[in-house]
């Protein structure tokens, strides 16, 4: 029984362990994966995250501020009480508590400004992340365009050493029977060798892209990975035929790339509004609650009940030189008891509020030379807008023209393809009946899988500036099909 339960165990691993090796990732399952693993896209998050909260700061900077404030001691010895404000000597316990309350009036519109440009950066911080995702779908797109590229040349080799092997098998009969040289034979065998060779490193070609690509997917089972085998047709070139003036306009509207120096020059204006608030006066308005109470026996002052009154001389008769005897109160001073904790905090409470007003005057020129500082950067901003817009426009020019040489490289590979093949027909049929030998049969079928090799080198390229030229458009990575 325990046999039977591993034996299924071992059957149920294997199993699993060769679904696991049979997952073919897609072009839209590898572009899914990175944007939601890539390194770089959850940076570009984190800043997005960071970028709201920025905006939360700043427009907390619209409400008052509240705090609370209390304190309890003990004090022995000599101490000063905090409800007589007298010095006695005992040990008592005191606290006090306070509640502040401030808002700002005016600042020059600081706080404004700086609301402004919290949104402002949040939209930026959403450019960079959308740019950060279209940049690395744009290189894991053509991470696997390049894979697709290493298969079909893959192909292509195989595709002729197989013609080989049959030749070669072909020649041997020939030559057995006497009807052409060693030589020719020697010279297939020779052909055969180095496909063979060229076979090697077009697999390792087809692996280490594959390893690429996984790499740039931060997957780490390089072994197991590998992408979906589905044909891939040339697409339209409905693209080609807009007018390059469109597709700048377009890209101009869509790019992250001008859009990010627009926002820059956005920010680098509001800062310098920021730093012109500095000229301006500052209006506050405070508001504060405060109260005490202590531990301490409270003393009072009263006439002495046994002693009220003392008989002091106050003045004499002239006439007589008798004294004048008057009374004085006798007035001594005695622990009452200790009132109740609250009676006292709302006894003792008192309140403040008011304005406060500051007024620059002179500050060493740091205002003035902040503003300065603000006024240079707000051009280099424009400066870097206009470079932005430039380095577009000559970006999708060249696109454009890299695409439709593409186009034209294509097209011309597949007249060359369809030449070279006929040539090769006439050549076999020639080296069959022993009208040529076997190195210039060799010739015409090497130009044929060269032709054949840079068919499927100028496909692959065709497809992807094609794709390149697409997205200058304005479509989406996640939106554009092989």
């Amino acid at each position: 029984m325990r046999i039977k339960i591993l034996t299924l165990l071992i059957g149920l691993i294997g199993v699993l362990g060769t679904q696991a090796q049979e997952k073919q990732w897609t072009l839209r399952e590898c572009l899914e994966y990175a944007i939601e693993n890539n390194i770089t896209i959850k940076q570009s998050a984190l800043n997005l995250q960071a970028a709201e909260l920025d905006k939360s700061d700043a427009f907390g900077n619209f409400l008052p501020t509240v705090n609370a404030s209390g304190s309890n001691f003990w004090s022995s010895g000599l101490a000063l009480d905090p409800i007589t404000n007298q010095n006695r000597t005992l040990t008592f316990r005191s606290s006090s508590y306070r509640v502040d309350v401030g808002l700002n009036l005016f600042d020059g519109l600081r706080n404004v400004r700086r609301f402004q440009r919290a949104k402002l950066n949040s939209l930026l911080a959403q450019y960079n992340l959308g740019k950060s995702k279209d940049d690395i779908a744009l290189f894991i797109a053509n991470g696997y365009l390049q894979i697709l590229l290493n298969r079909e040349s893959l192909k292509v080799v195989e595709k002729q050493h197989d013609i080989t092997l049959e030749q070669l098998k072909r020649t041997k009969e020939l030559v057995d029977a006497g009807v052409l040289p060693q030589g020719d034979l020697l010279e297939i065998e020779a052909t055969s060798a180095d496909e063979l060779t060229r076979i090697v490193q077009a697999e390792n070609s087809v692996q280490i892209s594959l390893i690429s690509l996984a790499q740039a997917l931060l997957i780490k089972d390089y072994e197991n990975f590998d992408i979906a085998e589905q044909e891939y047709l040339v697409p339209g070139a409905e693209m080609l035929g807009k007018p390059i003036n469109e597709v700048i306009a377009k890209a101009r509207e869509s790019r992250y790339e001008v859009q990010i120096a627009e926002q820059n020059k956005l920010i680098a204006e509001k800062d310098l509004q920021i730093a012109r608030g500095a000229y301006y006066p500052t209006l506050n308005a405070g508001f504060n609650y405060n109260t005490r109470e202590s531990g301490a026996r409270p003393i009072d002052r009263i006439l002495d009940p046994d002693n009220p009154f003392d008989i002091v001389p106050i003045g004499t008769v002239q006439s007589t030189g008798e004294t004048v005897l008057g009374q004085d109160p006798n007035i001594i001073s005695v622990e009452s008891s200790r009132r109740p904790f609250f009676k006292q905090l709302y006894d003792n409470d008192g309140i403040s509020y008011g304005l406060s007003l500051s007024i620059p005057v002179f500050n060493g020129f740091s205002v003035r030379n902040s503003v300065k500082r603000s006024k240079i950067n707000v051009k280099r901003t424009e400066f870097q807008l206009e470079q932005a817009e430039l380095d577009l426009d000559s970006n999708i020019y060249q696109a454009y023209l890299d695409a439709k040489g593409a186009a034209e490289a294509y097209e011309a590979s597949l007249v060359s393809v369809k030449a070279q093949e006929r040539a090769y027909e006439y050549a076999k049929d020639r080296y069959d009946v022993g009208l040529t030998n076997a190195f210039d049969f060799s010739q015409s079928k090497f130009r044929l899988e060269n032709a054949q090799s840079q068919e499927v080198r100028n496909k692959f390229d065709y497809i992807f500036k094609l794709k390149v030229l697409e997205l200058y458009f304005g479509v989406k990575i996640a939106d554009i099909k092989l």
